[in-house]
This record gives C-alpha cells, structure tokens and sequence, in this order.
C-alpha cells in the first residue's frame, strides 16, 4: 500500500511517503519526530516537525441592528508543519527532508546557483517555437501580446497562437491572438 491513514491532533489524514500537511499546533519542536497513530497501512510512519505557524485570519462580527451594538473579534489558528515518511524513511521522503535542511541553512550568496537552472530551462522553449513567430513573442505579456497582435500578419498570428496553444496556455493571449484572426477574416 503506497498510503497510510494516521492521526494527528484528533484528525485523521491520509498520506503518503514525502508529504508535507499543515495540521493543528503539535506540542514538539521543530525538527523533532515522532511516530503518530496508525489507523490503516504501514505499521512504520515517521512524522517530523518542519515548522510551526498560524493559520489565516478569521474575523467574527456580532452586531445587533438599531442598538449600535457591533463588536469584532479575530482568531488565528497553531499550525504546525509536518513531513511524512513511510517504512524504514530509505524512500523519496528522506531525500526530500535533506534536501530542505539543506536549504534552509545554505547562506544566501548561494541563492544565484539555485536560479540559474531556471533561466537555462526556459531556452529550450524558445527553441521549439514555430516558424513566423513574431520577435521576441515568448517573453511578452498578455497585454503586450493583445497589442501587438493588430500590427502582426496572419501569418504571425497564426503561428503565435499555436505557440500559446503548445507551451504558454494563457487565456488572455488565446483569446486576443482569435479575436485577432477573426477580424482579419473579416475584413
């Protein structure tokens, strides 16, 4: 079974191995483990503590009309962050835990190396663009896109809009590069 349903702070969750929930404050420190209650699956579920926080902001009104009457009240939620591993912890989900101590205790002259990855996986799409793009197409904004798509041959729009329909998928830019081709067929 690649899942487990346990207990934690009177809630059931289901979950699997290198999960992260948010759950109700647990009363250990961050980086401590312990091992919750199993109520279906591996009998070995290790649970650890990445961090501790508050959840959203509830506001709560009464009010009481043609009293003046109103008062407001707010509560935020202990939450806890937590990181599941199932089995003997040799799977994906330990490798994950490393991973993110790891970065959390990099210096931040490191943080250029983890951006760097980014810029280079976004050539390759460049690359895959089809022919008669306009200039520039794949660094565009909706906007931009919406403007420059009455000054762009039908070629031009033709090929932008397969573009946006293979990699991009932004309605905006769809929906001017169509409303574009539909006024030039009607003209």
């Amino acid at each position: 079974m690649d899942y487990a349903i346990i207990k934690v702070g009177g809630k059931q969750h289901r979950v699997r191995d290198g999960e992260t929930l948010v759950v109700d404050r647990v009363k250990l420190d961050e980086g401590a483990s312990f091992e919750p209650v199993v109520l279906l699956g591996e009998e070995a579920v290790k649970v650890t503590v990445l961090g501790h926080g508050r959840g959203p902001k509830i506001r709560i009104g009464k009010y009481r009309r043609r009293t003046g009457y109103k008062r407001h009240t707010g509560f935020r939620a202990a939450t806890s962050q937590i990181e599941i591993t199932l089995g003997d912890g040799t799977k994906r989900g330990a490798a994950k835990t490393a991973a993110a101590l790891k970065k959390t205790d990099a210096p931040k002259a490191e943080k250029p190396k983890t951006e760097a990855p980014k810029v280079e996986a976004a050539a390759p799409e460049t690359a895959a663009a089809p022919a008669g793009l306009p200039e520039g197409y794949a660094d565009l904004k909706v906007g931009e896109v919406g403007a420059g798509s009455k000054e762009w041959s039908h070629e031009q729009l033709e090929a932008a809009l397969a573009y946006e329909q293979a990699n991009a998928a932004r309605k905006g830019a769809i929906t001017a590069l169509e409303s574009a081709l539909a006024k030039e067929s009607e003209a």
